[in-house]
């Protein structure tokens, strides 16, 4: 299985590279063509680790497969940084929000966020992580509300141009903040997938875990801190993709037919590069229909939320 998945991975990326280019393969011309695309394939890269390794991680300690890291209202707060700064400025607004230091400032926000949430919900008394997880419900709705309301108070050129960022899709990205982003992601998911034995003993539970010898709280928000990093990543550089995560997870757990971290991890991330790869050459090379690749991935992925929920009958 993983040696097919390398191969679907290779076969679409050097696809992106070289179909449709004019010049003759292996020609100084085609090497400076595919170098213009080559951004685009490290992007997916990028968001297919980040989303995978982040979702499977968060399922993990959660003891939940339905719930993903979106839920603790990453997307939300991104949508709340873009509309008020374009409520705020107007269209400069969405040029005042490009750059570096305005990538690194939205990715400390993210962190920031998460790190108040997991230190003040996790170290108290009383708290828990099905508390955290409701918190985070809560907010991510308050600042879906609040978007929301300040969206209507945009003019339809303001509110044209923000749309085109409030959904998920590599075009977003620019290649100077994968000098940043790419260090971050290699990072954080190495040091996830060497706790991958210790995440095999979080799947336990917190009584077995703790039984083991493992510091359960501990551990959870080492943990938590890496899926906020790897989810803050992927958000500030190509937007929202609720689903890609889940999908990508479910479909890994299938594939890898193991609970080993140690494999599921990969595997995952593999099958995230192969569907984003493989979605934009479909839609690009054959339905001519770049555009819509993060709307079908989040329709097909909302349809196999549907389908587990409704399969296992309960959240």
């Amino acid at each position: 299985m993983l040696g097919a998945l390398i191969v679907l991975a290779l076969v679409f990326g050097f696809g992106l590279l070289a179909w449709d280019n004019p010049m003759p393969i292996g020609s100084a011309g085609f090497w400076t063509i595919a170098e213009m695309r080559a951004t685009s394939v490290t992007v997916m890269a990028v968001v297919a680790v980040c989303q995978a390794f982040a979702t499977v991680s968060f399922q993990t300690v959660t003891s939940n497969r339905i719930i993903t890291p979106s839920i603790m209202g990453f997307e939300a707060l991104y949508v709340a940084v873009q509309t008020t700064s374009v409520y705020m400025l107007g269209i400069a607004g969405v040029v005042a929000l490009q750059g570096v230091p305005q990538f690194v400032l939205q990715v400390a926000l993210m962190v920031g966020f998460a790190l108040l949430l997991y230190g003040w919900l996790l170290s108290g008394r009383y708290g828990n992580l099905q508390v955290m997880l409701l918190i985070g419900i809560v907010i991510g709705g308050g600042l879906g509300s609040v978007s929301a309301f300040m969206q209507r108070l945009l003019s339809p050129s303001e509110f044209d141009v923000l749309s085109a960022r409030l959904f998920g899709n590599v075009s977003n990205a620019d290649a100077d903040y994968l000098p940043i982003a790419i260090p971050l992601v290699v990072v954080a998911a190495a040091l996830l997938w060497m706790r991958s034995r210790r995440m095999n003993v979080l799947a336990l539970g917190r009584d077995a875990s703790t039984s083991l010898g493992l510091h359960h709280r501990g551990e959870v928000m080492r943990v938590l801190l890496l899926v906020s990093i790897l989810m803050a990543v992927s958000t500030a550089l190509v937007g929202p993709m609720v689903f890609l995560g889940f999908l990508v997870a479910t479909l890994a757990y299938q594939a890898a037919d193991t609970h080993d971290h140690r494999y599921i991890l990969p595997v995952a991330a593999l099958l995230g590069f192969v569907v984003l790869s493989g979605a934009y050459f479909i839609m690009r090379h054959v339905f001519y229909a770049e555009g819509v690749v993060s709307i079908i991935i989040e329709l097909i992925g909302g349809s196999v939320f549907l389908f587990v929920i409704l399969r296992k009958g309960r959240l």
